[in-house]
């Protein structure tokens, strides 16, 4: 699961940053913003039309730095064609499973990538202000983003009141997997109300089945999933707004509104009724490994399983031969919504594209990423699914699986309000800390709803 895996390098990268690195030198090519000059090779082409003004950028290379390695890696390659037909450049794509901590030597040292794809908001944040190395998209990428994505995107990509870095890939959270098979036997209805998921969770534990299972051993990282669940009820029992002072701490962490969305998923993860199907009992939950932790649902000894779109992946490894489909073997419904007042809210996650150059192909680079183009490109090339995007221009039928196709149509919906993953715009003692830690405790120990948000609230730096 890269998105967790960058999660924590993000982290410890985060930590060299604060602890006052050196840095010297913005690195990536020294031509000065703007137009190279000459005429594009795009000139007359309807594909090219907003790389043209970049002019000729033959024999110009922009250098790529990222966490996506191969097999992973060759959808974005092939992504970038266009971008370099159009334009004349290259793009030297280089990949590492060390992409954090490299990142940050390589800042240090004056020698950046041109551009990186930044798995989270908090990174960005901490790249910005601890080095000042990050350049300012230029306007042709502030207007892309403002016609293709909503405006919550971009203010994730925005430090200080400077908009830095835009959109590259996204992912939805608020997802619960079942098995369609199996409610289709048993008569069960997709449920659409929060009330409509627990009478139907009481009416499958009436059966005999747990009608939830879970899991979020992770490693280091054990105790995300829990974090997860958090962020998706609070965005349902309190709203956006209070959403929002919670992650930037304008409320304590231990507010009475956090109270009540913890003790709402403790309704569920912690009733001995509901959990935990095909593995054990409530305390089983903080020992089984996520990626696991859905497989009960395809033995039929669990009926439903909160996690994100790239859970996807996690079947393939349980049965090559499990099909993802509304009318296959395993599928995803939204999370409902806890009455109407606060709408459709959506979790999700992604990565951003930061600058260290503004030389003419590198904000040419930006640009074609942040446009209308990249997206279908990048659908076109991931034929066996796993991309997910916000930007609007994205055509659902360049996107490949199901739960993608899913994904896309929830983004793209106008009446949802888009949050980004807390824990992941929380300061790293906290977010990728004391949050995982506490919420393990909440699980492994039955250790109380306050308490537990007692800790972190005192854990905040």
């Amino acid at each position: 699961m890269r998105s967790r895996n960058t999660r924590r390098g993000a982290a410890a990268a985060a930590v060299l940053l604060s602890a006052g690195l050196v840095l010297a030198g913005c690195g990536g090519d020294d031509d000065e913003g703007g137009s190279a000059g000459g005429t594009s090779p795009g000139e007359g082409k309807a594909e090219c039309k907003d790389l043209t003004q970049f002019g000729d950028l033959s024999g110009k290379e922009v250098s790529l730095y990222t966490s996506i390695v191969a097999p992973e890696d060759k959808p974005y390659k092939d992504s970038f064609k266009l971008f370099e037909d159009c334009t004349g450049a290259s793009v030297a794509y280089e990949g590492s499973k060390e992409f954090e901590a490299q990142l940050v030597v390589r800042v240090k040292s004056g020698n950046p990538p041109d551009v990186a794809f930044i798995p989270q908001p908090g990174l960005l944040q901490t790249l910005v202000k601890d080095t000042g190395k990050v350049v300012e998209a230029p306007q042709s990428v502030s207007d892309n983003v403002d016609e293709f994505y909503g405006e919550d995107w971009k203010k994730y990509g925005t430090v200080d009141g400077t908009f830095y870095a835009p959109p590259l890939t996204a992912n939805v959270k608020s997802f619960v997997w079942y098995s369609p098979k199996m409610f289709q036997e048993n008569g069960w209805d997709i449920p659409t109300t929060w009330d409509d998921m627990l009478a139907l969770s009481d009416k499958i534990a009436a059966t005999g089945i747990k009608p939830w299972c879970a899991g979020i051993e992770s490693g280091e990282a054990t105790g995300w999933p829990a974090t997860d669940w958090l962020e998706d009820v609070l965005l349902r029992t309190a709203g956006a707004d209070v959403y929002d002072q919670w992650v930037a701490h304008e409320i304590p962490f231990n507010d009475p509104a956090v109270v009540e969305g913890l003790d709402t998923v403790g309704n569920i993860l912690k009733n001995d009724k509901y959990v935990n199907g095909g593995i054990g009992d409530v305390k089983s939950i903080a020992t089984e490994p996520f990626q696991e932790a859905g497989y009960p649902i395809a033995d039929g000894e669990c009926a439903m399983h909160r996690q994100a779109s790239f859970y996807a992946a996690n079947w393939k490894e349980k049965d090559p031969n499990l099909e993802i489909g509304e009318d296959k073997d395993v599928f995803a419904f939204y999370l409902p919504p806890i009455g109407e007042e606060f709408g459709n809210p959506v979790l999700g996650g992604g990565e951003f594209v930061a600058a260290f150059s503004d030389a003419p192909e590198v904000q040419a680079f930006q640009t074609y990423i942040s446009g209308g183009e990249w997206v279908n490109e990048k659908g076109k090339a991931t034929p066996n699914g796993g991309f997910v995007s916000a930007n609007k221009n994205l055509d659902i039928a360049n996107v490949a699986s199901p739960i993608d196709k899913l994904s896309t149509e929830i983004l793209q919906d106008p009446d949802a309000t888009f949050r980004f993953d807390g824990s992941d715009l929380m300061p790293g003692a906290v977010g990728a800390g004391s949050f995982w830690k506490e919420m393990t405790a909440w699980i492994a120990e039955d250790q109380s709803t306050q308490d537990t948000l007692d800790n972190i609230e005192s854990s905040w730096p």
